[in-house]
């Protein structure tokens, strides 16, 4: 991740459901130009291509799967992002295991979806301090359940509320910077 841009970081468990779907349709959605969007895993399955089912429900979302490989988190991507985007509060945790630092700009998905629409600022890297000032005022329901080796109506879930908070955000963060 490049230091000019806004980098976000999705975080889940082995990087091949819940992250990916998050990477693939933050990158999709937001100015590339802006912003800059990788995945890794807490549980670290290296360089393994996306989970079936994850990816054909990422492609009935219009994006392909096509050349991803997993990774597992590091200090690297966590130091460089700007925005730390986990599946779960356990994800979140096991983050901030790693890098105390990192608390301010780490939330779960749904977290910073709700809070980016209650919260004021400038411009993202401004929304994600707002955002890590009132974490009181998120839902009480911030996790997004793991879908891996379950039915194709858990992952068409998973998916469909991953997709509705990418929106919110990346509507969001865009208007964010296109107001610059």
């Amino acid at each position: 991740m490049s230091a000019h841009r806004f980098a976000i970081l999705a975080v889940c468990t082995a990087n091949i459901c819940r992250s990916p779907i998050m990477e693939a349709l933050l990158r999709a959605r937001l100015d590339a130009g802006e912003f800059e969007v990788a995945s890794a895993g807490v549980r670290g399955w290296d360089r393994q291509p996306m989970d079936s089912m994850a990816a054909m429900e990422l492609l009935r979302l219009g994006h392909s799967a096509e050349g991803f490989q997993s990774h597992a988190i590091d200090a690297y991507l966590v130091d460089s992002a700007d925005l730390i985007l986990t599946a779960t509060r356990a994800h979140r945790s096991e983050v901030l295991a790693r890098n105390p630092g990192a608390l301010r700009r780490t939330f779960t998905l749904l977290e910073f979806a709700a809070l980016g629409g209650i919260v004021e600022g400038n411009e993202p890297r401004d929304l994600v301090v707002e955002a890590s000032h009132h974490r009181s005022r998120a839902p009480a329901e911030i996790d997004i359940g793991d879908p891996y080796r379950r039915s194709p109506e858990v992952h068409r879930a998973t998916a469909d509320q991953i997709d509705e908070a990418v929106g919110v955000i990346s509507n969001r963060l865009n208007a964010l910077v296109g107001a610059r």
